[in-house]
């Protein structure tokens, strides 16, 4: 479980009413609450006035320079707190991890389903194409599990908490960082193809990639979900 004090950043996105922004800015030395929502603006502006160390932005965390905020505030790093319409996550967890931003960690709820797949280890048939940025880019580890007796009312699905503790360069060792997600993409595009046949779709020559994995003593019929990120990574230097 994250443990915020009073030497941390915290940007919270997508605060709602602020029910955790309250416990946040006890705790932590500063929390930036990003709330796209014009009509929760002024709820909780009225419900922290009297918090010197809470700020509210009302803005698209899509559209938003995360660095830029850590700079302005005086803080090194920060840690990222969402709770989200689910669609949305993803999309922000990429945002936030392809942008490299100086972030410790970024803790979210998800649909259980999601937080299985974003922390299940690559080469797993569990692993889906995020799995690998993810674990690119960090340490995922589930918290706990939220039933959906949790809500009110309760929704459809499961939910699970988890948290990304971003590592930067993880992965030292690779020379063409968009040309390796770009292959993982196409393995992944028909996953029950063989990588050598997906990775035709990539404009990648077939000998070329027979010669690739023989190199690397990978058999040649395997596909691209049974393959790890450190040989994704072998793969794409090679190619």
């Amino acid at each position: 479980m994250q443990i915020y004090g009073k030497d941390d950043l915290v940007i919270e996105i997508g605060p709602g009413l602020g029910t955790l922004t309250n416990e946040l800015a006890e705790n932590a030395g500063k929390v930036i609450c990003i709330e796209l929502d014009k009509k929760m603006i002024q709820i909780l502006q009225d419900r922290f006035m009297l918090y010197k160390n809470v700020e509210i932005i009302n803005e698209d965390i899509l559209k938003l320079n995360i660095n830029e905020i850590i700079e302005k505030s005086r803080y090194k790093t920060a840690k990222i707190v969402a709770n989200l319409p689910y669609y949305i996550t993803t999309p922000i967890i990429m945002k936030l991890l392809e942008e490299k931003a100086s972030l410790e960690s970024i803790t979210v709820m998800v649909q259980k389903e999601v937080a299985d797949r974003l922390c299940a280890k690559t080469g797993e048939r569990e692993a889906g194409a995020i799995t690998y940025a993810v674990e690119y880019y960090s340490n995922a580890k589930k918290i706990l599990d939220v039933p959906k007796e949790s809500f009110i009312p309760a929704p459809n699905v499961e939910s699970a908490v988890i948290t990304l503790e971003v590592v930067k360069e993880k992965y030292k060792e690779i020379k063409d960082e968009k040309k390796l997600f770009e292959i993982i993409k196409y393995a992944f595009m028909q996953r029950r193809k063989t990588l050598i046949n997906a990775l035709q779709n990539a404009e990648i020559k077939k000998e070329k990639i027979k010669e690739t994995l023989k190199k690397l003593e990978i058999d040649e019929k395997i596909r691209g979900e049974a393959i790890t990120l450190e040989q994704f990574i072998k793969i794409t230097n090679l190619l």
